[in-house]
């Protein structure tokens, strides 16, 4: 069985997760599976900003990001959350291997188009896949932290759900796991809540509208839909604490919430 998938996930979501998360993850890869990891770690940005004194503000939900900031998201991003996660992975029998956007291009950007406002963010032009390939081929997970390089060696701050989505991609995956603490999206049917098991863009954008999905569930959806870019077809969101949630989610397992293009 070849079978891949990129999964995505905030970089705090991640290591709150229970190790029978990671043990399912070794299941997969056991069984010839091929798990791709891209991650967030925004909280963790903002706590390590706040303790060295540095500001940092958003705009339009972008972080803005100076030289300084950079060097501080590189570090929490790239270095802490990412080592911590490859770490959690090999305490539960999981090989993996940790990278950053930068190691081997990865993941090659340019700037955002209103940087004048938000400094060193990127999107995505290009990405390596020879080297995620190459690392699956030995046998690894990638854990991708979303820092980007231009060709001139300029380093970018990318949008993880951005990321994750152009790594799907380009890897030809046609569907994408976004990993949160939410068992999926909410309806309220006959004044019950139910989780929705599809539901297209448009939908969303409608229950938004009218007020159905709000508050701290608009991210999540909204960051779940940028994941839907090129042969990306799908992307189902679950909650890490259900069991067996990967197995589940790629086995059409009737788990979580199903974004479909419209």
């Amino acid at each position: 069985m070849d079978q891949r998938f990129v999964m995505k996930c905030g970089g705090s979501t991640l290591a709150a997760l229970p190790d029978s998360f990671f043990a399912d993850l070794r299941g997969l890869q056991e069984n010839g599976v091929k798990p791709v990891i891209v991650h967030g770690g925004g909280p963790a940005i903002s706590e390590t900003l706040a303790k060295l004194g540095i500001e940092s503000e958003f705009v339009n939900g972008l972080r803005k990001t100076s030289d300084e900031v950079l060097d501080v998201v590189e570090m929490v991003l790239a270095g802490r959350i990412n080592k911590e996660i490859v770490r959690r992975m090999l305490q539960n029998g999981a090989k993996s291997l940790g990278l950053s956007g930068v190691d081997g291009r990865l993941i090659t950007a340019k700037p955002v188009a209103n940087a004048s406002e938000v400094g060193f963010v990127g999107d995505v032009t290009e990405v390596n896949a020879a080297v995620i390939e190459g690392v699956m081929a030995m046998g690894y997970i990638p854990v991708i932290a979303p820092i980007g390089i231009d060709e001139a060696g300029q380093r970018y701050n990318i949008n993880a759900d951005t990321a994750a989505g152009a790594v799907a991609s380009h890897l030809g995956v046609e569907r994408m796991i976004v990993v949160t603490d939410v068992p999926g999206i909410m309806k309220t049917v006959d004044g019950e809540k139910r989780v929705l098991s599809s539901i297209s863009v448009a939908e969303i954008e409608a229950m938004i509208a009218s007020g159905e999905i709000y508050g701290g569930m608009i991210p999540k959806v909204r960051a779940a839909i940028q994941c839907i870019q090129g042969d990306v077809r799908e992307v189902v969101i679950v909650s890490g604490d259900e069991p067996n949630v990967l197995s589940k989610a790629i086995g059409d397992g009737g788990i979580g919430t199903r974004i479909v293009r419209d």
